[in-house]
């Protein structure tokens, strides 16, 4: 990788800095290079937007020793793939994660986080199971919720056969991801189901009606994830307004918290959803939950998917260093 300092040049602008935060330069570059392009996300297609975002992470980063199978999971009128990654080194019968990809319930899939499911696999030394759960528009809310809420379930139950313990299935995601996981986590507790061991929480959305400084003012525009294109994420996803208020879409309007599986949330400093990862974070202890929150002030939204930039597999695995120690 370029010094800092070409990266910087090749961006055309000082470093920028937010609050005390200076951005990573080459996250800069590729938000200059993002904004160039100059998208509007009114004439897109989620067609369009899922080719493009296949192409972003379609580079492989090896790790072959990283086992994966595919699982048939039924659900309510179709099937969906879960994932399995593993290697020769992890113990049966032990800690495993379930895995919600992001991608604003409209976009991504197994294959554009299969890096850093690989990644994760290997950190955390167990099982990882990646949910392709089906996307919106097509499968509106609550198609998308509830297909990773029959996985999660499909996978307790057959944890003698994926050689898991039953007691030790974790739950996380990234963004989109990580509000399917955490919404997964109160439904069980609603309808008194035995919850999750813990919850991996990566920039999580927590509150759909967008309304945190932010997302509306610090970091609306021009950190590839923007107002306007999470607008257009939820305006697929969700049918109508009123259900921004369900906590099974925006887990921060849950009543209550208490008794959740003890939670890591990871956020960003140039990221439009970071404060509403704090506020969930501040809920979550307010309820007694067991939560250790972590800001990452020079990194963009997405980061976690993107291993190719220079220092971030370091913080993948600190993450994965602070979830082992949380799910002890």
């Amino acid at each position: 990788m370029l010094p800092n300092f070409i990266l910087l040049w090749l961006s055309g602008k000082k470093q920028i800095t937010l609050g005390g935060r200076k951005l990573l330069p080459a996250f800069q570059l590729i938000c200059e290079q993002n904004e160039k392009l100059g998208i509007q996300y009114k004439d897109i297609s989620p067609t369009d937007l899922r080719a493009n975002y296949i192409t972003q992470n379609i580079a492989k980063i090896g790790l072959e020793e990283i086992i994966t199978s595919n699982h048939k999971v039924p659900v309510e009128g179709d099937t969906i793939e879960v994932r399995e990654y593993s290697s020769d080194s992890i113990n049966k019968s032990g800690s495993s994660l379930v895995y919600f990809h992001g991608g604003g319930w409209v976009i991504g899939d197994t294959d554009t986080h299969d890096n850093v499911c690989r990644y994760i696999c290997k950190k955390l030394n167990m099982k990882i199971f990646s949910v392709n759960y089906r996307l919106s528009p097509e499968y509106k809310f609550p198609i998308p919720f509830n297909d990773c809420f029959d996985a999660y379930e499909w996978i307790s139950n057959h944890a003698e056969l994926l050689e898991v313990d039953p007691e030790m299935i974790s739950v996380g995601g990234d963004s989109a991801g990580g509000n399917l996981a955490t919404s997964i986590c109160i439904e069980r507790k609603k309808k008194e189901k035995p919850l999750p061991n813990a919850q991996l929480l990566i920039y999580p959305a927590t509150d759909l009606r967008l309304v945190t400084n932010s997302m509306i003012k610090d970091c609306n525009e021009g950190y590839v994830l923007t107002e306007e294109l999470m607008k257009w994420f939820v305006d697929h996803y969700l049918d109508s307004d009123q259900l921004k208020n369900d906590p099974r879409v925006s887990p921060l309007l849950a009543e209550k918290l208490d008794g959740l599986p003890p939670a890591l949330i990871i956020t960003a400093g140039f990221d439009p959803l970071r404060d509403e990862g704090l506020q969930y974070s501040e809920k979550m202890k307010q309820d007694k939950v067991t939560v250790v929150y972590k800001e990452y002030p020079a990194f963009i939204h997405g980061f976690f998917n993107m291993l190719q930039v220079p220092g971030i597999k370091k913080s993948i695995d600190e993450i994965c260093e602070e979830f082992k120690r949380l799910i002890k």
